[in-house]
Formats: structure tokens, sequence, C-alpha cells
């Protein structure tokens, strides 16, 4: 099943990362684990961020993957820490960056916001640059936003 998950990303399947997502969380995930018990002091958007580590670790033969990288080079004018991104180790490969974003509905935040947030966020720190400074073509580059809501994924592009 997870490599449902990984076929649909490496063909830029947005509508089956989505089906693979939310099948996953609806079935397994626990609101101790998204952090929807009012008494907990979890961090949701770590959980996420894990889980999707988790299912991509089959991808290291192919892939770096890098997470929670803050990157300040003379080549990179980017500001801050991106969630994951995903570099080809062969030329002609897509490059993948992933931010995520955890709403709260009792804020009047939906899934779509979050999508946009990390979209934005995404393009406003110019994580792209990384990858670019590494002759990707930006063609190449995809960019997910990830946004969660306990059990509820959205999973967007830019």
């Amino acid at each position: 099943m997870q490599d449902g998950f990984l076929k649909a990303l490496l063909s830029d399947d947005l509508e089956g990362m989505n089906d693979y997502m939310n099948e996953v969380s609806g079935e397994m995930f626990s609101s101790f684990d998204t952090g929807k018990k009012p008494s907990e002091k979890a961090q949701p958007e770590r959980f996420y961020h894990g889980f999707v580590l988790g299912l991509l670790a089959q991808l290291q033969n192919r892939y770096v993957i890098t997470s929670n990288r803050e990157e300040r080079k003379a080549s990179c004018t980017c500001l801050g820490r991106y969630d994951i991104m995903i570099e080809p180790k062969q030329a002609g490969d897509a490059a993948f960056i992933i931010e995520f974003k955890v709403v709260h509905a009792k804020r009047g935040e939906t899934l779509e916001d979050g999508v946009k947030a990390a979209l934005q966020q995404i393009e406003g720190k110019r994580y792209e640059a990384v990858l670019l400074s590494r002759g990707i073509e930006p063609g190449k580059i995809r960019k997910y936003g990830f946004a969660f809501d306990g059990s509820q994924v959205l999973i967007g592009r830019a």
C-alpha cells in the first residue's frame, strides 16, 4: 500500500496522493496521534511529518531526503527551514519540496487554507533556491503543501 503513495508522488498524481493519505489517516490515526485531544500537548505537525518521512524511506536509493534543514549558504538566498526536500541522485528526475500545515477548524481554518499557507511559505522563503543552485531545472521541481486536520488530509501543489 505504501508503494501506492510513492508511485502517486513520483508520477505527480495528486488525486492518488490525496486518496492514499486520507484512507490511511482515516483507518490508522488516533486523536492521540494527531493532537485532537484538548489535554494533549502534542505537536501534531511532527506526527504527520514523521509519518510522511517513513513513507519516503524507500526512495533513499534514488533520492537524497532531508528534513527540517535550514539552508543559509551564499548560493541560497532562502530563509527559514523547509519540512522535507527530496533531491534526485540522477539527472533528469524530479525534485520535491514538501511543507506541512496543521489547521485548526475551531479557529475557522480550512484544509484549503492550510495548503495555501504551505505553498505560500515554499514560494515566499524560496526553498527551491537550494535545488536551483545544484543545477535542477525549475520545471523539475515539484512543490506540495500538505494540510492536516485530525485524520483529514488535503495535498495541493504549486
